[in-house]
This record gives C-alpha cells, structure tokens and sequence, in this order.
C-alpha cells in the first residue's frame, strides 16, 4: 500500500543518505550535508513555503521522496516552460526519486506517480493538470511518466539539473478527468 505524509526535520537524515545515493545524485544535485539539507527541505516542511515535500510510504516505510508544487507558485519557471509547450493556468509539477536502487526497475515509480496524480485532484481542487518537464537523458523517470499514464506533449529547452546533461527535456502532461473526482487518472498501464 502507498501513502505519503509530508517530510518533517526527522526525515532528514534519511533523505541525506537518499539524496547521495548515486542513482538520486546523478539527477538531483543537492547539497547533502546537514546545512544543505535543512536549508533545501526545512521551509516545506515548517510549512513556511507552498511546496510540498511528500514521504512516500510503501507498507509503512519511507521509500521515495515526491515534491508537488503549483507552477503559480513558480512563476519564472512558469513562463520559460509556458514559452515552449502548453501550460494550462492551475497546472502542478512533480519530481521524484526512489531512495533505494534496489527498489527502481519494478514499476514502484509508475504506481507513485499515478497515486499523486490521483490524488493531486483531490488536494489542489484548482490543479488543471499535472506537467512534468523531464531531461531526455532521464529515461527511467519519463518511463516512469508513461507507464503512469502521462503522455509526451512536447520538449523544452530548460536549464538541467546537473550541469553534465544537455538542456533537452520531454513534457508530459495528464489533465484532470472532466466530470470525475480524477480517479481514473490513476489508472493505466503499470
């Protein structure tokens, strides 16, 4: 079963050993250390900042990191992505990691995304859509995307997180069910 709480301070030490793990560093450049981490995940999780920092729970434990946000909370990212594709106004962005490798590859993620993005109609009843710009190099994240029913609307040029990949990014987009409490966004190949 997959629930998620938001992060508090106590996650941190747990999101340190997650965010230095190889597989998460490749694409999430973060500083790792006590200060880097207090200073990236504290103001989400004192509730001092819109965005969400979610603890992902599979069976009761922590096994991925998900991070929701409004794009109108965002509004410079906003408006370089709203000049290269589509951004409907009420749009929410995701990001995501799987903390343990030996936990990638076994359609986790898939079911991750298709929980938030179900649940994101519920908790932003002004959420339009979920867009998601991805680096093309991130194969298993766009994956990911698809297997959870997201498709490719398009590509961006937007600055990477890891200065190593080039700026190329694959859009993908699910909008909210018309006339439905967005369940069946959740559903699709897994």
């Amino acid at each position: 079963m997959i629930t998620w709480r938001r992060v508090t301070e106590a996650d941190f030490p747990l999101l340190r050993e997650w965010l230095a793990r190889p597989h998460v560093a490749r694409w999430w450049q973060q500083d790792t250390s006590p200060e880097g981490v207090a200073r990236d995940f504290g103001p989400a999780a004192r509730g001092e900042e819109p965005f969400e920092d979610l603890m992902v729970l599979l069976d009761g434990t922590p096994v991925a990191l998900v991070q929701r946000s409004r794009f109108a909370d965002c509004p410079a990212y906003a408006d370089e992505l709203a000049a290269q594709v589509a951004l409907p106004e009420g749009a929410v962005t995701i990001d995501y990691l799987i903390g343990d490798p030996a936990l990638t590859g076994q359609g986790l993620g898939p079911r991750i995304v298709r929980a938030l993005v179900a649940a994101t109609w519920t908790d932003h009843p002004g959420a339009t859509a979920v867009v998601v710009p991805v680096n093309v190099a991130n194969r298993p994240s766009w994956r990911a995307l698809e297997k959870a029913g997201l498709r490719r609307v398009g590509t961006a040029d937007l600055d990477p997180d890891n200065p190593a990949d080039g700026r190329d990014h694959y859009v993908y987009r699910v909008d909210r069910p018309s006339g439905s409490d967005g369940r069946q966004a959740a559903t699709g190949p897994a």
